[in-house]
């Protein structure tokens, strides 16, 4: 079989790795990684991906540039509620998606992480599932326009599940698809670059918004429906990943892979300690949501408001993604720290502004930025550190079970999240930020004793 990077999608799920360090990819490849000839080490990764290196950084880097600004256009946290407003839909329903959003793409990742582990190549689960993504979230534009008020509600959470739940099958391949075609000390500036070029594209969008349109909950649809069509590009960009095929040997059923779970629980101390510490920056990760209702209290819904919200996140995508990506590689578990540290200096700063200015000057809205300033920080941070650290430290042939244990572990914890909306209704949104602030606090003094993700491969009986 001629494997060519323009061989068709049907072919590129199978096809064997090829030399490509002189390549069509080599120089979008050092631009976007900073690599150079010197540096080509593939430690940790089959040989044979070693010369498909180029070509699958800059296919994953492309991937995450749209679905990046696909997340941020269709936030669960700052878009959807705007569209769900605009078909009439209970408030509550505000609060509901951030929370739906982690729970259904956390909790059932010990479903398919069986079901990966038996699969040479892991590429198609996310390809697959990110053609179910494209098409949940046109078909949640399209309730949201025709159908009205609870009805419109419920489709659209309906299908926002759905959504999730594909995404966590997603996020299981990935980092097992990264673990096998992206070397050791790659893989944070990998991510750093995903954040990076997302967020410079949100940038531009919020442009747009701010100074094109006045209606935000007008706007909100056509920014769902981009959202859908970047994921169909997201989608075509994975398959055409070179993944050389993998051991297939030790696929478990849920109740063995559960048992798996909860024995490398038990005997790796340093995974325990990561699933701790990763439940309790969940709290930086929801955070967004009760700080748009805090911002909507003292600004309103206009589109001024929610651009200068989507500006502020690409903003710190694109200023703290190079640094967390580089201090990712070099030692992940400080980036955890010190990006929940950035989420307590967010917290302290908006209830600054509500309680010594207010919203009443105008350029209080832009100062008001600056709390999504660092929280975009926050949680670009914690999600490099989480996943470079987990994708580092876990067991070669465990990656999937590792990801997935952990991550269905904390998405039953953020149903707890389902929660938030009822706090903010009866203590009022200032109470939801110090809440969250106070969370974060305790999340980075526990990141702060996580031991270095080497430990953990150690632990598990790995050099």
């Amino acid at each position: 079989m001629t494997n060519s990077p323009t061989a068709s999608t049907g072919d590129a799920f199978n096809a064997e790795p090829t030399p490509d360090w002189g390549g069509r990819f080599d120089l979008p490849y050092r631009i976007l990684s900073g690599d150079d000839a010197d540096e080509r080490a593939c430690e940790a990764i089959p040989d044979g991906q070693c010369t498909a290196v180029p070509r699958n950084f800059t296919l994953n880097a492309l991937n995450g540039a749209c679905s990046k600004l696909a997340e941020q256009l269709a936030s669960p946290g700052l878009t959807l509620p705007w569209l769900l407003t605009a078909a009439g839909a209970p408030a509550a329903f505000a609060t509901v998606m951030p929370a739906v959003k982690q729970a259904f793409s956390l909790a059932p990742q010990m479903l398919v992480a069986g079901a990966i582990r038996g699969r040479p190549t892991r590429k198609k689960v996310w390809v697959a599932a990110g053609a179910v993504q494209a098409a949940a979230m046109a078909g949640l534009a399209l309730a949201a326009t025709s159908l009205n008020g609870l009805a419109a509600g419920v489709a659209a959470v309906a299908l926002f599940a759905l959504f999730s739940v594909m995404s966590g099958a997603a996020s299981v391949a990935f980092q097992d698809v990264m673990g096998k075609t992206i070397p050791k000390g790659r893989r944070g500036r990998l991510l750093a670059t995903r954040a990076a070029i997302g967020g410079a594209l949100v940038l531009v969008a919020a442009a747009a918004l701010k100074f094109g349109v006045e209606d935000g909950a007008a706007l909100a649809l056509p920014l769902v429906l981009g959202a859908a069509a970047l994921w169909v590009g997201a989608t075509l960009a994975f398959a055409l990943i070179e993944e050389a095929p993998g051991a297939t040997g030790g696929g478990r059923s849920m109740a063995q892979s559960l048992a798996a779970g909860f024995a490398a629980m038990r005997e790796n101390r340093p995974y325990n300690r990561f699933v701790k510490a990763r439940a309790l920056l969940l709290s930086v990760e929801l955070a967004m949501p009760v700080y748009a209702l805090h911002a909507v209290s003292l600004y309103g819904q206009g589109a001024g408001a929610l651009a200068v919200m989507l500006f502020a996140v690409g903003l710190a995508n694109i200023v703290s993604s190079p640094l967390w990506g580089r201090l990712s590689d070099a030692a992940s578990e400080t980036v955890m720290t010190l990006a929940a540290l950035a989420a307590v200096a967010a917290a302290a700063l908006a209830l600054a502004i509500h309680f010594l200015i207010g919203g009443a000057p105008g350029w209080s809205l832009w100062l008001y930025g600056l709390v999504f300033v660092l929280l975009g920080v926050a949680e670009a941070g914690v999600r490099l550190g989480r996943k470079t650290y987990l994708v580092d430290g876990a067991p070669k042939e465990e990656k999937a079970l590792y990801a997935a244990f952990a991550n269905s572990a904390v998405g039953l914890i953020a149903l707890a999240a389902l929660f938030v909306g009822v706090l903010v209704d009866a203590a009022g949104a200032p109470a939801g930020v110090a809440a969250a602030g106070a969370l974060a606090l305790i999340a980075a003094l526990y990141a702060r004793s996580l031991p270095p993700a080497a430990d953990m491969a150690r632990a598990a009986g790995e050099d």
